[in-house]
């Protein structure tokens, strides 16, 4: 959807690969589900934040989990990520993708 719209999109099926993508390719942004196998958003943004040339990459969890503990939500805020919670219509997408860019 996004590529339809005029971004360049580079996607991973884990959050190893998207690690070692965002490594290589340095995104202009990110965006991630918090729940993923094996690694969830919150830890996926502690790696990216541990390395130096990604610690400025805008970062956007999205999750449908509605409760998300104050203490998960401060970390992820604290960490530069803004939340947007599910479903993100693609209107919400679109405009999601132009914010962080433009961060």
């Amino acid at each position: 959807m996004l590529q339809l719209e005029g971004f360049g999109v580079a996607a991973a099926l884990s959050a190893e690969a998207g690690l070692e993508l965002a490594d290589n390719v340095r995104p202009d942004a990110i965006i991630l589900d918090m729940r993923m196998p094996i690694t969830n958003g919150l830890q996926f943004l502690r790696l990216v934040r541990s390395r130096p040339h990604l610690v400025d990459v805008p970062i956007a969890i999205v999750t449908g989990d509605y409760f998300l503990p104050e203490s998960i939500q401060h970390e992820l805020k604290s960490l530069g990520a803004s939340i947007r919670f599910k479903p993100l219509w693609l209107e919400d997408l679109i405009a999601l993708a132009k914010m962080l860019v433009s961060a």
